[in-house]
């Protein structure tokens, strides 16, 4: 039954057949011809791997990204972030950097962060002499940072999946986010020095306490979704209604850039991204439910006990997997599927949980920006009207950056940990490190 599964799900993806169709494909037809009497069940699991609320904030974040980038938000955090670090050589670049990590704090998505910064830093870039694909290039990774620094939604995913806290999830991505965002502003810094490029980036700058009351309202933003999150004020799903409420007010009154004509395309371009992934998760959870009732994630466990013997070893053998893996599969549906079959493995080898969806969450977001079904590369590519070919070469320095990021993050826990265990007073004693002596 597995390897029917495996096939039919990978001659899907091999015809071209859209990823969510693939896997919820392959499930009904492992019930269709190993079980066709309980063929009922494909559309009570579906909907059972849905019908979950921690899962309503993705469609309310995706919502508040669309609408901070119609009502003038992300323009005034591009400025804001420009004044920063837009004065030195490369700064056009740290900038685009910087605020994608300053977006990615309310808007959970990277998709979303890709088209509201890049809609705006892309052409300044391209403005400013840099080369069009590698601008996309810059955004399609930095964008990533939009589901490792919380909110986040495939955070938001794993922590359903694995039973995990999500408030516990989105406090560890604080380090790996500021890890992944600073390694990146040093490397555009140091290769546009090389290249010569961005000498004068400066131009235009505002001053910092211009660029600050200018982008006031929009950074109170991440202060209020956050502090309430961990003040205990509202759950993260919750604060995804917040968001949204706050980016309507700052939009249509404050800033008078976002009106009620605007709200029907907006919302439109926020229920279809909202659907599509909805569909991913609905065909992944059957695809899971197969799997697990095939008894695939014990199997698999105990091969990984037998063949892996320590944890560096298995962390190792799970990111390689799980990179190649994100190549292939997108982010939510890898995690929906993997997570149930890799976390108790993790937990029988001491790593945390919190600490091991840290790792999955940084790793499949390098999906996002690798071939041939990263999301990001497409809707950077559309944003600068290049084609998909024109921006790889670009981008192997950028994956190289965040690999050595995850590796970091991979075998140094307390990057992840030292601040949720900081914050939830969690025992230190309660799991053993994931690297230590055994």
């Amino acid at each position: 039954m597995s390897l029917t599964l495996l096939v039919t799900m990978m001659l899907g993806f091999a015809f071209s057949i859209s990823i969510a169709v693939s896997i919820g494909g392959a499930g009904m037809l492992g019930i269709a011809v190993f079980d066709p009497e309980r063929l009922v069940l494909a559309p009570k699991e579906m909907f059972t791997a849905i019908d979950k609320f921690p899962l309503a904030a993705i469609p309310f974040f995706i919502f508040a990204g669309n609408l901070m980038e119609t009502g003038g938000i992300s323009r005034r955090l591009v400025e804001f972030a420009k004044s920063l670090v837009g004065g030195v050589q490369g700064g056009l670049p740290m900038t685009c950097v910087l605020t994608c990590m300053i977006f990615a704090a309310v808007s959970g998505s990277s998709v979303a962060t890709t088209f509201a910064i890049g809609a705006v830093l892309i052409p300044a870039l391209i403005k400013h002499g840099y080369p069009t694909a590698y601008a996309a290039a810059l955004q399609a990774t930095s964008a990533e940072l939009g589901v490792i620094i919380p909110p986040s939604i495939p955070m938001i995913l794993y922590g359903v999946s694995a039973e995990v806290s999500i408030g516990e999830l989105f406090i560890a991505g604080f380090g790996p986010g500021l890890l992944i965002g600073g390694a990146l502003m040093l490397f555009v810094h140091l290769y546009c020095r090389y290249k010569g490029w961005g000498k004068n980036d400066g131009d235009g700058r505002l001053g910092v306490g211009r660029a600050s009351l200018d982008a006031a309202w929009a950074l109170l933003m991440p202060v209020i979704i956050l502090g309430g999150i961990y003040g205990g004020v509202f759950t993260p799903t919750e604060a995804s209604v917040v968001a949204v409420f706050y980016a309507l007010i700052v939009g249509m009154l404050i800033h008078r850039e976002l009106s009620w004509r605007d709200l029907l395309p907006v919302l439109r371009k926020s229920v279809i991204s909202s659907a599509v992934i909805m569909f991913i998760i609905a065909n992944a959870g059957l695809f899971a439910f197969i799997i697990t009732r095939a008894g695939v994630p014990e199997a698999i466990g105990e091969w990984l006990s037998e063949v892996l013997k320590s944890p560096m070893w298995f962390l190792l053998g799970v990111n390689a997997a799980l990179f190649v893996i994100g190549m292939f599969i997108e982010t939510s549906a890898a995690i929906i599927v993997l997570a149930p079959i890799l976390v108790p493995v993790a937990v029988h080898f001491g790593v945390d949980p919190v600490h091991f969806g840290t790792i999955m969450v940084v790793n499949l977001a390098l999906g996002m920006i690798t071939p041939p079904f990263g999301v990001n590369l497409f809707a950077a590519c559309t944003v600068a009207r290049i084609s998909l070919d024109q921006i790889v070469r670009h981008l192997i320095p950028f994956v190289l950056v965040i690999i050595g990021c995850l590796m970091l993050v991979t075998y140094v826990p307390s990057i992840s940990l030292a601040l949720r265990d900081l914050v939830f007073a969690a025992p230190a004693a309660a799991i053993a490190p994931a690297i230590g002596p055994q």
